[in-house]
């Protein structure tokens, strides 16, 4: 059905280029229907089929496959074979083309020479066209490729968040569960409903800010009862929450980080978190005390991978800075949603 497309395409074209030219020189010439005919229509065909010779064979039979010796001997009898041929035409239709208004004859030289120009126009129309197409195809093919690159890196990205971020929450509960602690239920029912956002609400490429916001409320609540209540956190979040759209997971590294590697039991240096929005503009903003004794061996995955994917889903259109001093760690990220 697209190659049928394609083909009325080019027979619309090329009909649309013939009519276009017969109205034109009919306006401006005293030629008769006849030599209109012969001299568009015939001749036209003949070009037509020289222009198609060369973009549906000899381009494909020798250029593509770089033989351009071949290929310019194969031009060179095509041009003196389709020079011949219009010239028989010629001899045919005489009185409508080797015959001047003032009644001289063309010479043979004389025509072959100009049949040979118009051929040479054809073969670099054809060519030039071949080249066009390939390269949008080649470009479109490219573009495929690397959007399926993408969205496979991005798949694995995503893959590696579920995870990291189970595994701590499941150290968490675990360590509640075997200290008998009463907060154990509500640990895991906390968790039950951000394992339901991250596997059936943030498969899509954005999520709502607000769904995504409550994601993060629910897993400062879950550290809050690890904690035993001890931890303090100063979540603030500035601006009007609106219908706005963020790429889902993406906060939550930085957040997990300061838990992980920062104080959260001292009310004098409590984590610092607030979200400033101005229209589509997102500024996240976090601060945390640094625990010195709490490395992270397995190497920061969930940095790198938020790095990677702001990467891939923002580009141009985020800042990242983050200061890692002795005592603190800050961050602060400012994404046009």
């Amino acid at each position: 059905m697209k190659r049928n497309w394609q083909i009325f395409w080019h027979v619309v074209f090329w009909v649309s280029i013939i009519s276009y030219f017969i109205m034109v020189t009919r306006n401006n010439s005293k030629i008769s229907n006849e030599g209109l005919f012969v001299i568009f229509v015939v001749y036209g065909c003949i070009n037509i089929g020289l222009f198609y010779i060369n973009f549906l064979y000899l381009i494909p039979k020798f250029l593509d496959r770089k033989n351009y010796r071949f290929y310019t001997f194969a031009l060179f009898i095509t041009i003196i074979v389709f020079g011949l041929g219009k010239y028989g035409v010629a001899v045919i239709f005489k009185s409508y083309v080797l015959m001047h208004d003032s009644g001289k004859h063309v010479s043979f030289g004389s025509y072959f020479i100009s049949a040979a120009l118009t051929s040479i126009f054809f073969l670099f129309l054809s060519t030039a066209l071949k080249f066009g197409v390939d390269w949008f195809l080649n470009e479109r093919v490219q573009r495929d490729l690397e959007n399926q690159r993408l969205s496979a890196e991005l798949a694995f990205l995503k893959s590696q968040i579920n995870p990291h971020f189970l595994f701590n929450s499941l150290n968490s509960i675990y360590s509640l569960a075997y200290q008998k602690s009463d907060t154990t239920p509500e640990a895991i029912l906390k968790l039950s409903e951000i394992m339901r956002y991250m596997l059936y609400e943030s498969n899509d490429n954005k999520v709502d800010l607000s769904k995504e916001l409550q994601y993060l409320q629910n897993y400062i609540d879950l550290q809050k009862i690890r904690f035993g209540n001890k931890a303090f956190v100063d979540f603030k979040i500035m601006g009007e929450v609106g219908d706005q759209k963020i790429v889902p997971l993406l906060l939550i590294a930085f957040i997990e980080n300061a838990f992980k590697h920062g104080v959260a039991n001292d009310p004098l240096t409590p984590i610092r978190l607030l979200i400033n929005l101005d229209g589509t503009k997102l500024h996240f903003y976090m601060e945390n005390k640094k625990h010195m004794h709490n490395r992270d061996n397995e190497g920061g995955i969930g940095l790198n991978n938020v790095k990677r994917r702001l990467d891939l889903l923002y580009p141009g259109k985020y800042s990242l800075t983050i200061q890692d001093e002795p005592d603190t760690y800050t961050c602060e990220l400012s994404i046009v949603l």
